[in-house]
């Protein structure tokens, strides 16, 4: 086996792609701003260069492996060359570190600290630059920015959308959509991706959590959480919390200390949807019409789709998301009540999708002209909101949340991970409602962070094409090869976010390989717990239609087309 020597330590070469690999497989965690294994090689930020012993330095990232390699990680030169690249990034860089919201979360600010910079000798004579505050998702503020080119990769080859670029040249470089338009105008459909991998807070998620603050602390308000199935995996990851457990419970209690006056599950919600649209897919199968059938529960997707593929957007199912269809049933279910005690009552919708902060806003999610969603809270401000209070999250005992929005099947749970829409579906439309019929389900072909994944099924007496797609680049793919005839489907699956919700743009940054897996391995646990694991067996969901839903699906439940 060939090998190479790092800081004296032999290191095996097992199809590692560059010297940084193996830096880290001998436990060296060496600095980086630009580098992101699922990303192009940038090689720009120089923060990962290195020296070997004829003392030539280069960035290890863009360095190929070669056998008897002698590699030296911290020598006083590269140490000396580490500071000298953070100062630089610092003088120009607005260092408001003490007001910025990434405080003590900043890789700059602690890569400073971790170096030992400790005065920036170098003035800033950049003119300071306005906030892009127009789209409801992220913020850009141009002034921290340190051109690591994440956010524009990330945009590029990842989601496929390309809405954001560098544009001149030398010391007058930025990142801008095109022609210097505000995001709301250009191709951006508010993931967030941009900002999860964004070092500083150059890209920021936009928050609403003195708003939601607001209206806790108004009496006339009745404020009402509800919370996606992936926030409960990833809510504990600031906490101690052993990663990808379900929080749940704790978040429940957190909640009511803050102040709000009910929590419900977002996964009766998915439950609604797969009511919906299993229904949906079974008419257009059986009509042989109008297929295939997307899904139209991700806002990123569906934006994606209106914008760059709009001849398909006839094809993506007029249902609401989990969270449009749960804020219009509470809203249903508390009016009476409201109109008595004089109250109104505020839905905040806790995710992990930047995403939502735009669907809330769209006419089509609204009923009667009436908005469901008050306000969206990413994971990362809620867990903003639990430190302001000054909560011991992880010594909460957890509570149980409000009847009767708290009744929710594993097929719901399961909504937050790729493939999760398309298995619920197959329960709900399976004629067998037993663990057989569950594992065959789950070994289909719907399982697993492959981009792009095909599986069959056999429904209503026919054979069902199926594809289940994460990330938008993925999608756009997918559609190029349907547009030219190369493949074709019944039913088709899209996320915006590489794996999922569990990996939405709200989620806590820093989620490595092993948070990932953890995240994955929680959603299967909680459905494999539940007690209920189809969603046309929850009794909540049965209640509902034979209730406050009759003869008011369609308003309370479908898009307004």
């Amino acid at each position: 086996m060939d090998y190479i020597t790092i800081d004296s330590k032999c290191v095996p070469i097992e199809g590692e792609k560059n010297v940084l690999s193996l830096i880290r497989k001998a436990g060296i965690d060496l600095p980086t701003f630009c580098y992101h294994s699922e990303l192009s090689i940038y090689g720009a930020c120089r923060m990962c260069v290195v020296e070997d012993d004829r003392g030539r330095i280069f960035a290890s990232c863009s360095e190929q492996p070669r056998p008897g390699m002698v590699i030296h990680t911290n020598t006083t030169k590269i140490q000396h060359y580490r500071r000298l690249i953070i100062e630089l990034l610092l003088s120009a860089h607005c260092r408001d570190c003490t007001t910025c919201h990434k405080n003590g979360m900043c890789d700059l600010q602690s890569l400073a600290y971790r170096v030992g910079v400790h005065a920036v000798r170098f003035l800033d004579n950049r003119k300071t630059r306005p906030l892009d505050m127009s789209s409801p998702s992220i913020v850009m503020d141009p002034n921290k920015c340190i051109l690591c080119g994440d956010c524009v990769r990330t945009c590029d080859e990842i989601q496929g959308v390309g809405a954001i670029n560098f544009a001149n040249r030398g010391s007058k470089m930025e990142v801008m959509a095109a022609f210097g338009k505000p995001l709301a105008e250009t191709d951006c459909v508010g993931c967030g991706q941009c900002a999860a991998v964004c070092p500083t807070a150059a890209i920021s998620i936009r928050t609403n959590v003195t708003e939601v603050w607001n209206a806790i602390d108004d009496p006339s308000v009745r404020v009402v959480a509800q919370v996606a199935p992936s926030v409960r995996l990833a809510v504990g990851d600031h906490f101690g919390v052993q990663k990808g457990v379900n929080c749940m419970g704790q978040l429940v209690e957190a909640l009511r200390i803050m102040g709000f006056d009910e929590v419900y599950d977002t996964n009766v919600g998915a439950d609604l949807t797969v009511m919906e649209e299993a229904d949906e897919l079974a008419e257009r199968l059986e009509k042989d019409d109008n297929l295939p059938l997307f899904t139209s529960c991700c806002p990123g997707w569906v934006k994606f789709c209106e914008k760059k593929y709009p001849e398909f957007s006839g094809y993506l199912s007029t249902c609401r998301s989990p969270q449009g269809m749960l804020s219009a049933v509470i809203k249903e279910y508390w009016k009476k009540r409201d109109e008595e005690e004089g109250k109104k009552t505020a839905i905040v919708s806790i995710m992990p999708c930047t995403a939502k902060k735009g669907e809330i806003l769209r006419d089509d999610n609204f009923t009667g002209g009436r908005q469901d969603t008050d306000y969206v809270l990413t994971t990362v401000e809620i867990i903003r909101m639990i430190k302001q209070v000054g909560i011991q999250f992880e010594k909460l005992g957890g509570e149980a949340a409000d009847m009767p929005f708290s009744i929710a099947s594993g097929g719901g749970a399961i909504f937050g991970i790729t493939g999760g829409v398309t298995e619920a579906v197959l329960r709900k439309l399976s004629k067998e409602k037993n663990y057989q019929a569950l594992s065959a389900i789950s070994f289909s072909g719907v399982r697993g962070e492959d981009g792009i994944k095909e599986a069959t099924a056999q429904i209503g007496g026919r054979e069902v094409r199926i594809a289940v797609v994460n990330g938008l680049a993925n999608a756009g793919r997918l559609l190029d090869q349907m547009k030219n005839g190369e493949r074709s489907y019944d039913f088709v699956e899209v996320m915006a976010c590489r794996r999922g919700c569990i990996m939405g743009g709200g989620q806590p940054a820093q989620s490595g390989a092993r948070t990932r897996k953890n995240r994955s391995e929680g959603i299967y646990k909680i459905d494999a717990g539940s007690s209920v694991r189809f969603p046309d067996e929850n009794p909540t969901v049965i209640q509902l239609y034979d209730g406050l839903l009759k003869g008011r699906e369609h308003e309370l439940l479908h898009r307004n087309l």
